[in-house]
This record gives C-alpha cells, structure tokens and sequence, in this order.
C-alpha cells in the first residue's frame, strides 16, 4: 500500500498523534505543499495537514499559469516580478508535465492599456528580469502578423502585438505532486484533518495543534516544535484563534473564469488583452476547450465557496465580445466555470483589489505561531525556502541544530522524474509506444503522460490488472486506472477530489463528469467502506460544485 494512500488514513493519523514533529504546516496548498517538501528534504520531521482537500482552495481555483506578471512591472513591483520570473523555468523543469511553456500575445489597440512603445519596452525589462533563455525571448509582430497569428483578436484600431512565453499549468496536479514528493521524502500528509484550536505550554508558546477528522469525526492532539500556518484564505482565522490578528490583515479578492468548448470559441493562440475599462485577462485555449478570466473584485463571502456571479459571467462575456468581436458569446455558450480567491496582504493607501500587491510576508506572533500570506503560485518553491530558511534558523540558535541550505532548486517534484523538459519529449516517446501496446488510444495514452509524467507508467499497470475488475463493475477501465491511482497514491477521499483536483474535469470535462459520476461514487464508497450517510453526502456535495460551475449566482 502506498504511504499517500486513503486507505491508511487512520495510520497516518495515529503516526501524526503519536510523534513530536520538527514542524506542522496548516494548509495543504501549493504554498504548504512547498513548505512540506522543503522542510523534509532537509531532515526536518515535517507535516501538513487541510481541512479541505488538498488544493481545495486558491490552488486549484487560479488562472492555471506559472507567470511572472508582467502587469506587475507598471507597478513598479520590479523584485517580484524579477524573483517570480525566474522561479517559472525551474518548476518547470522539476515538473515538466505539469507545467509547459505557452506563447502569449499581447495585442495593443490605439487608446489601450498597452501601447507599441510601453509593450516592447516592458516586454524586454520582462526578458531581463526573469532571465528569459534566448529561444524564448519577446518578439514584436505588426498588425497584420498579429492577425494571421489569432485572426479572433479586434482588427478596428489594431496597432500590432508583442509576442512573449508564459507557462500553462494544471495548478491543482501541480499542488498534488509537489505534496506527493514530499510525502515521498518522509512528510505526513493528511487531508479533512482541521485544526480547531492551538494548544500552548506554561509560557504561551504554541507547541501543538487539536484537529477534528473530518471523516470520522475523532479529535487528536498533534505537537510540533514549530508550527506554520500557510492556510491561505484562512490564515487571518487561525491568527484570530491564537489571539495575533494584528498589524496588516488579509484582504481577499475573487477570480472568475468561464470555460467554453473550442468549436464556441475556436482560439489558437493564446492571448493577454485589455478590457473595454482597462483591466487585463487570459484567453488560453487548453485541449478542447478555451478558459477565459479573470476578474479581480473585493470578497466577503463564504471563504470555502467562492461562486461565479451573474456579474462576473457578464464582465467576461463583455471582455470577451470587446476582444472577439465576431463570436457573439452568450450566457448559453458556458460550459463550466470556476472562481477561487487571492488572499492578499493588505497595504495603506491601497483602494482598488487590482492594485493590491502579490508579495509574500511572514508574520511570528508572540506565540510561536509562523505564518506566511501573500505571494503568487509561481513563487511558491521560493516562498516555501524563505520560510523553511527562518524555521531553521530558529533551530540554530535556540537548539543548536544545523539544517542544510534549500535541496529543491533542482529537485524534480513527482511525476516529474524523466530528466526535465529535455528528458520529458524522449520519455513521451517511449510511453506512447508502451500505452498502445496495451491497447491504448494514442490521444489517451497522451493524455495520461501528460497529467502523471513518469507515474504514468503505474496507470498503465492498474489499467492492464484492473480490466476484470472495471468490467464488473461496469466502468470505464481508463476511469478505473485513474481512480484507483487518485485513491492509492494521490489520497483521494470523495468524488469531488476526483474530478475536481485530480483530473481538472469539472473544469474541462465536465459532460465526462456526468457520464461517470454514478459509477465512480458506487465504486469509492465500496472500495472505502463509506457509510450510507458518507455516500449520500459526497454524492451532494458533487451534485453541487456541478451545479455551480453551471449556474451563476445572482
């Protein structure tokens, strides 16, 4: 049995109760994901534990990019876009399938965001910044080579377009694969696990945590020498839990993305424009689909469920009809949707939710308490050895334990081990051969290698041991590769881990979502002995996050 698998839930638990860690990390996002890698790759006896699943929140909810923001340089916001620049070529060489460069164009229209001069400009500062290898470098294209490029894109007043590489990535998988290396290199990982209040020693330090399963319903105390509250939208309540919320708070922005098929809106290049009021969204088309967002608007709702509204549909749908002004899009042309939420430090003087800065910060309470808020995804390798570097010194100076320096530079997360993005193309050939051999499609074996990297290999294995067992059950037996995977090695729990952050399908997919959703709930309840209650529960909460990826609120 592998050790991430959801059939030893307990036994993690009962490992997490029974031994005192160096360090706990709260929140099993792309930012504790990173934490928990770090820390275990230098020794440190590490575990993250969520309430949620793993990347149930802001990390599987993004634009899906590892980019380094270029809108940032107009506020002068040049370290960080110098930092996270750089950070996009080494996740993804350590993560070559799940990540992989995209061109982007940004066309600029007379009276735009952007115009000639500020674009080529920008764009070489971007090259400079973020060390950009040469083959990769920003070009300028006249109006007419930005037209053949993507003939969609607004002809009226079109004044030519800067061409530049960003990279695409499935955030959610990214997350599941860097925790998965970590569990890997010796972490404890334990999702539906949610802290409930901190436990302190006689001088108010914090020296544990109580967490409720949200599975079962059991209480454990867990106890760590340091413990990181990475939660993300949920690390200001933790602070209000210890007693620390002071100084800068959280503020929290909601993003909105609307998915269309590809023969709605049959883009072929990537594209980076300016609103009709000035703001800057993605159209990225990914398969068989093209995703477009995001909105950038102030939140106070329900942290946990963030919900596309009528007006966010309509912003995009407006954008969209600015940009394309041939598609005529309408409500009916959305096929699924998402929306997730930025927690971002909240700074003076600062009004608007587009103009909130992306830098990172930690924050130590009088407690003990450690936590980080801020950052972009593409930081998150970088944060994670800021954090971990504090942590140890920490050790050194209180208990005169020295840690080695950050090991994950050039360390490839899961999946990622096929010699980088080099290594990946030659690997590809090897396993497209090996997946029809054993009677796979090559559009699906493709797939597959694409979504596991070098883990592939074990989906081909459960596919060709699990044919009887599929057929029995009356499933897809590529369905019951991928889930049994999702189940054994990536800790999959309920059906929405399943479709939502273990294969992006809500998202993309979503009418494959509703051939197999009745059959993958039967086979998960059998498989991990769920209660009827359990089953019934699970099939809702699925049953909802369809509806609201179709349905926007008003």
């Amino acid at each position: 049995m592998s050790i991430f698998s959801s059939y030893n839930r307990v036994n993690r638990f009962n490992k997490l109760e029974n031994e005192k860690l160096d360090i706990l990390v709260i929140g099993g996002g792309i930012t504790g994901a990173g934490i928990s890698l770090d820390a275990a790759m230098r020794g440190m006896s590490t575990a993250v534990i969520d309430m949620q699943d793993f990347a149930a929140g802001t990390s599987s909810r993004s634009t899906k990019l590892v980019h380094g923001g270029l809108r940032y340089l107009k506020q002068f916001e040049v370290k960080m876009v110098a930092d996270v620049g750089k950070e996009r070529a080494i996740v993804y060489e350590n993560g070559p399938h799940v990540t992989t460069p995209e061109w982007m164009m940004l066309p600029f229209h007379k009276g735009g965001t952007f115009g000639p001069l500020m674009t080529n400009i920008g764009l070489r500062v971007y090259d400079l910044l973020a060390g950009v290898k040469k083959s990769e470098r920003r070009t300028m294209f006249k109006p007419e080579e930005a037209l053949e490029k993507e003939p969609l894109i607004k002809k009226e007043d079109l004044r030519g377009a800067g061409f530049y590489v960003e990279y695409k990535t499935d955030d959610a998988r990214l997350t599941i694969e860097v925790l998965k290396k970590a569990v890997e290199k010796g972490a404890n990982a334990i999702n539906y696990a949610k802290i409930i209040d901190f436990i302190y020693d006689e001088s108010n330090k914090v020296i544990g945590v109580v967490v409720k399963d949200e599975v079962n319903g059991d209480t454990r105390h867990v106890y760590a020498k340091k413990i990181i509250n990475a939660a993300g939208p949920w690390v200001d309540e933790l602070r209000e839990i210890d007693g620390s919320k002071q100084g800068k708070s959280l503020v929290l922005t909601k993003g909105a993305h609307l998915v269309f098929s590809n023969e709605t809106f049959p883009l072929q290049q990537a594209i980076y424009f300016d609103t009709q009021d000035g703001r800057m969204i993605f159209a990225i088309p990914r398969g068989k689909k093209t995703y477009v967002g995001t909105t950038d608007t102030a939140y106070e709702g329900d942290i946990a469920n963030p919900k596309m509204t009528m007006k966010d549909r309509d912003y995009i749908l407006d954008s969209i009809n600015y940009m394309f002004p041939s598609l005529d899009m309408q409500a009916h042309h959305v096929e699924s949707s998402w929306a997730g939420l930025r927690p971002l430090i909240a700074e003076e003087k600062t009004n608007k939710p587009g103009e909130i800065s992306r830098k990172d910060e930690i924050f130590v309470s009088d407690s003990g308490l450690i936590s980080m808020a801020g950052g972009k995804l593409t930081g998150y390798r970088k944060m994670a050895k800021e954090i971990v570097d504090a942590v140890a010194k920490q050790f050194k100076e209180e208990e005169q334990i020295l840690y080695t320096d950050s090991q994950t530079k050039h360390l490839p997360i899961s999946g990622g081990e096929v010699g980088g993005a080099a290594g990946f193309e030659q690997f590809k050939k090897q396993q497209v051969a090996e997946g029809i051999a054993i009677g796979l499609e090559e559009d699906m074996v493709l797939k597959l290698i694409n979504l596991y990297g070098a883990n592939s290999t074990i989906v081909f294995e459960i596919y060709q041991n699990k044919q009887e067992e599929a057929e029995t059950a009356g499933i897809d037996p590529i369905v019951v590769a991928e889930l049994d995977y999702a189940m054994e090695y990536e800790s999959a729990y309920k059906p929405a881990d399943f479709f939502v952050r273990r294969t992006g399908a809500l998202f993309f997919e979503i009418e494959w979502v509703n051939a197999h959703k009745e059959n993958v709930t039967n086979y998960m309840a059998k498989k991990l002995n769920w209660t009827d209650e359990q089953k019934a529960n699970y099939r809702n909460e699925l049953e909802q996050l369809m509806h609201d990826a179709v349905t926007p609120e008003e």
